[in-house]
């Protein structure tokens, strides 16, 4: 079918994703099934790379009996061989096998045969994955009461919304492993029959999904608990210290208690997500049957409500906790890390401090030094023209007293050896810039 859009001789070019999105709506269609129908229903996690085998045996097990096999898009498939159909539906983490079996009599016995002697059909393709789900549903017409087939303590029944079938279930498994599902016809007919099969089945299998949020919770919470502990350990011991040393191991540690929450976080947020989207389905379908209450049994939403929705909390609250202590831990260590900065910066405000006073010695030690090299240097200055002028006075080429006149030098050599100094410093420092 084209996405396409046709106007008298020309098209309009569609979307990309035009067909896919219109192939949605009608994804999974409800077949018809006829009063009485033995119906097996598997489910299995599966991989990407397990689904991938998984469809190459079902299109090997189609095309060795010259059946249709599914086409590589194709998210669900339907085949009827004989008497018997199989329908076959990929999900993103599960696959699922539904094989339509006729009964055994016109109005047999609820569950008779046993399901473990049905289930052949099932060997005929590998395994997909680890079974999560197997459900014995048993459509009859005739006249069943539930309390005498399943556990009174687990046992749930309704009515549709119309009265014309009846559905219960204890949700336990049998000797052979499989959840027995039983359904009354009381005037529902073919179509409206199929509709009610597949969403019974639906919820049962996204009921098992839903739950497998539970075991992550419960692995996840000791963790959990115990950084909750440990997170107010140390921010009491926070209070407790004052030293930069002690304040970095404590930073240290919420650092590795934040990590480990992440990665806890990040492991179970996919399940925990998806526990939260089958709940939801889990719900609307039940609420599209449109329950009635039978006598004084529990209906399935009622039932549910009472198991189900405390294993929904617990995965929600955990998640819910988990981002709190998340935000609880950057915000301690927000403030550590505030006070290891502010400790740091005393420390190199006192540095600096140190490091000032020692130039400042340093300067005054070379003014010092500065001082004392210019009067030994204007000493040796004053002494060689001291040789000078009493050289020059010996012969005779001058007239003045030479200790007279080397005093009067004095002062010029001093002026002129500072300034030579302070020049040669300047030069050093505006090299050094």
């Amino acid at each position: 079918m084209t996405a396409d859009v046709t106007i008298g001789a020309e098209r309009l070019i569609a979307h990309p994703l035009r067909a896919a999105v219109l192939g949605e709506v009608h994804a999974r269609p409800f077949t018809s099934i006829g009063t009485p129908r033995r119906v097996l229903h598997f489910a299995f996690e599966t991989t990407p790379e397990r689904g991938e085998a998984d469809r190459a045996a079902l299109v090997a097990f189609c095309a060795s009996r010259g059946l249709p096999a599914p086409q590589p898009a194709d998210k669900h498939h339907r085949v009827v061989f004989g008497t018997s159909a199989l329908r076959w539906e990929q999900h993103s983490e599960f696959t699922t096998y539904t094989w339509e079996l006729p009964s055994a009599a016109p109005d047999p016995a609820p569950f008779h045969p046993p399901a473990v002697t049905l289930a052949a059909p099932m060997g005929l393709v590998p395994q997909p994955g680890p079974v999560l789900v197997a459900v014995d549903l048993h459509l009859t017409g005739g006249k069943v009461a539930p309390e005498r087939l399943f556990d009174q303590a687990s046992l749930a029944a309704a009515e549709n919304s119309d009265g014309t079938a009846l559905y219960a279930t204890d949700f336990q498994s049998d000797p052979a492993g499989f959840v027995r599902i039983l359904i009354a016809d009381r005037g529902l007919g073919a179509e409206r029959a199929g509709a009610l099969t597949q969403r019974v089945l639906e919820i049962e299998t996204y009921r098992t999904l839903a739950l497998l949020g539970l075991p992550e919770a419960q692995r996840l919470a000791p963790s959990v608990r115990r950084i909750e502990t440990r997170l107010a350990e140390v921010t009491a011991a926070t209070r407790a210290t004052e030293e930069l040393e002690a304040n970095q191991r404590l930073l240290g540690e919420l650092s590795a208690l934040a990590t480990e929450l992440e990665a806890g976080a990040a492991a179970s947020q996919f399940r925990f997500g998806a526990s939260r989207a089958y709940a939801e389905i889990v719900q609307l379908r039940l609420q599209t049957i449109g329950e009635r209450k039978v006598g004084g049994l529990p209906t399935w939403t009622s039932f549910l409500a009472r198991r189900m929705a405390p294993a929904m909390r617990t995965c929600a609250t955990l998640e819910e906790r988990q981002a709190k202590l998340a935000e609880k831990l950057a915000r301690a260590a927000q403030l550590l890390r505030t006070r290891v900065d502010v400790e740091l910066e005393q420390q190199n405000r006192d540095v600096l401090r140190s490091m000032n006073e020692r130039t400042r010695l340093q300067l005054m030690l070379q003014a010092t030094v500065e001082g004392l090299s210019v009067a030994a240097i204007s000493y040796y200055v004053v002494g060689l023209f001291g040789y000078l002028v009493k050289g020059l006075h010996d012969a005779h080429l001058l007239r003045a007293d030479p200790a007279l006149v080397t005093s009067a030098f004095v002062p010029v050599a001093l002026l002129l050896v500072w300034w030579v100094v302070r020049r040669i410093r300047s030069r050093h420092i505006k090299g050094a810039e």
